[in-house]
């Protein structure tokens, strides 16, 4: 494995130990190796037939777990590991897909429930490709597949593949129907794939029976079709008044009805297995709760989750709800809610149990255009005086930071520093224009909110303002880059993991999903806004950084390409401020735990060497 960078560029300094104390130093790495898993998938027709994906052998794989026989089986063994797989309705097979060295590109493999033959390619015919949706019948398949020259969108019938729309613009397909007869599709044939429409097809002959679009910067996204046969009902989200919300579009009868919640924040949901209600996961300022709605009666009932998030959930058979849940305290568990009420721990990961951390609580910081609303967490134990800060920004863009067990955070807090997690414009869960704010002017946009809580934290005593450290992966590595060149007297150091260094080069070598994202973002391709691209561009400012930096990046990462951010290190390399370089053999990211661990310690030791702490 290839872990060192290029040559004329510093290689990144990989500790020993991050801490003297040996109890520290066991605890901030028990936390990554603890075993995690995610909530259970069962089969639509056999739901005792499960898969989910879990880190117990120390890569995230996928694991089958037969509730009859109560056996759990690791099903995929890659060294860079595999995210992505769901089971066959009939339970007799269990789908993965099959890239190459964490790239993202590849095909959808199948292999029996049980086991004891290979995997096999699941819809023959189909080209590789980025995965754009992937929908399982009992007589007819249908996936999505996305290369630089569109989108395709295939279905697979008595093992023969048949593709049934294409385009240059974004699409995927997004449900199928309980009786097969109906597949919707998402597309964005009217030149945005941010805010995108929705059609319906007959399975029959993959025409189009229904269509819906919102309009501009109005999205629609079709959750699921109703579990019962014949039931023609479509769960979709749409944000016509200005944030995320439900309705149900009957296709056959043309009908639709908006369901008015009245919660704050924005919303998700499922389907009850006779479609009676829907179990709806209700997000608002960094933490998510469960309800049960009542479609005959309109009730919401809360299921009384504690405060943190919830990281899925599904409805049982019987009406059991299973989910997943944490807070920046608690490690995360798999629990179940009966019917009745009864809450229990459902599965617990093999191993000991990750150690706890701090909690979190909330800052509400007036912004440049509104408030900001930003998750701050203290170490144990300190004092009153300011603190080494370190402002983590998340990716996406659109995410939100969530009050969530994090054991990358919880390390920073062990090494000293408060963390302050900002939910910027851009970010979801704060309606509609908050997460567009950013559009035409990405990057510069979220980093005006940014500094307004960097000027608060400092106002409020919390950080040190010489010691305030800017660190993000992905889109916040992008932001990182941009903030140390655009924002150089606020940072003392800058930590940048998989970003956006060079915008131009990116949107040349990045998955054609992600251009068409940027052309939305934007407001066009770099050769229609080519000013806009420079102005939002982090090597634009490369010159004006002073703070040391670090640049951790995938050698086959699609989301942000190896080649664009050399360009940046290059100019970097010119000038006399301190930077080092780690290169890693995956993509945008590590399932390998001690991967992840690796690049945590190089990141914390990073800062707090440039800081003076070590």
């Amino acid at each position: 494995m290839n872990t060192q960078p290029i040559a004329q560029h510093p290689a990144a300094i990989v500790p020993d130990r991050l801490f003297e104390d040996a109890a520290a130093e066991d605890r901030w790495r028990a936390r990554f190796r603890a075993a995690r898993m995610s909530v259970p998938d069962w089969a639509l027709d056999a739901p005792g037939r499960n898969l989910y994906v879990s880190n117990a052998s120390g890569v995230w794989e996928v694991y089958a777990w037969d509730r009859g026989s109560d056996e759990h089986r690791r099903v995929t063994d890659r060294p860079n590991g595999t995210l992505h797989a769901t089971p066959s309705p009939d339970g007799a097979w269990i789908w993965w897909f099959n890239d190459t060295d964490g790239d993202e590109f590849g095909s959808w493999v199948r292999e029996p429930f049980g086991g004891g033959a290979p995997a096999e390619p699941a819809v023959p015919g189909v080209p590789d490709g980025y995965p754009a949706g992937l929908e399982i019948g009992h007589r007819i398949v249908a996936l999505g597949v996305s290369t630089d020259e569109g989108s395709a969108l295939y279905a697979g019938t008595g093992g023969q593949a048949t593709r049934f729309y294409s385009s240059v613009d974004d699409a995927g397909v997004a449900a199928l129907s309980r009786d097969e007869r109906l597949l919707a599709i998402s597309h964005s044939e009217h030149g945005d794939s941010r805010h995108p429409a929705l059609r319906v097809l007959s399975c029959a002959d993959f025409e189009p029976v229904a269509e819906k679009w919102d309009g501009e910067g109005k999205g629609l996204a079709a959750l699921e079709f109703s579990p019962v046969r014949g039931d023609s009902r479509l769960l979709v989200l749409h944000e016509r008044h200005g944030r995320e919300e439900l309705l149900i579009w009957d296709v056959a009868a043309d009908t639709e009805t908006e369901l008015r919640l009245d919660l704050p924040g924005e919303v998700a949901a499922t389907w009850y297995p006779r479609a009676e209600a829907l179990l709806v996961v209700h997000f608002h300022q960094g933490r998510s709760s469960l309800y049960r709605y009542d479609l005959s009666t309109a009730e919401l009932s809360s299921l009384d989750t504690p405060a943190g998030r919830i990281g899925g959930a599904g409805v049982r058979p019987d009406g059991t709800v299973e989910y997943s849940w944490s807070s920046a305290a608690e490690p995360a568990v798999i629990r179940a809610r009966s019917a009745e009420g009864e809450d229990r721990v459902l599965l617990a990961p093999p191993g000991e149990r990750a150690p706890g951390s701090a909690p979190v609580t909330d800052a509400f910081v007036p912004g440049p255009a509104g408030t900001i609303h930003a998750l701050v967490a203290r170490p144990d134990g300190a004092g009153d005086g300011p603190l080494p800060t370190v402002f983590t920004l998340h990716g996406g863009p659109h995410a939100a930071d969530e009050d969530r067990f994090s054991a990358y955070r919880a390390t920073w807090l062990d090494a000293g520093f408060a963390v302050v997690e900002v939910n910027y414009r851009g970010s979801t869960g704060y309606g509609s224009a908050w997460r567009d704010a950013i559009e035409g002017r990405p990057g510069l946009t979220e980093l005006e909110d940014v500094a307004a809580v960097h000027d608060w934290a400092v106002r409020d005593g919390l950080a040190d303002p010489q010691r305030c450290v800017v660190n993000g992966a992905s889109w916040g590595g992008y932001l990182t880059l941009l903030a140390l060149g655009t924002q150089p007297d606020r940072w003392a150091a800058g930590v940048a993991g998989v970003p956006v260094a060079d915008y131009l080069a990116a949107y040349e070598d990045e998955m054609e999903q992600l251009r068409s994202f940027d052309r939305a973002l934007f407001g066009g391709s770099p050769e229609e806004k080519p000013q806009v691209y420079t102005e939002c561009s982090p090597i634009t400012y490369v010159d004006a950084v002073r703070a040391p930096v670090l640049v951790l990046a995938g050698d086959n990462d699609p989301r942000c390409p190896i080649r664009q951010i050399e360009n940046y290190l290059d100019r970097l390399a010119a000038r006399e401020v301190p930077y080092e370089f780690y290169r890693y053999d995956a993509g945008h990211g590590s399932l390998v735990v001690a991967e992840t661990v690796k690049q945590t310690a190089i990141e914390v030791y990073f800062a707090l060497r440039q800081l003076g702490l070590r």
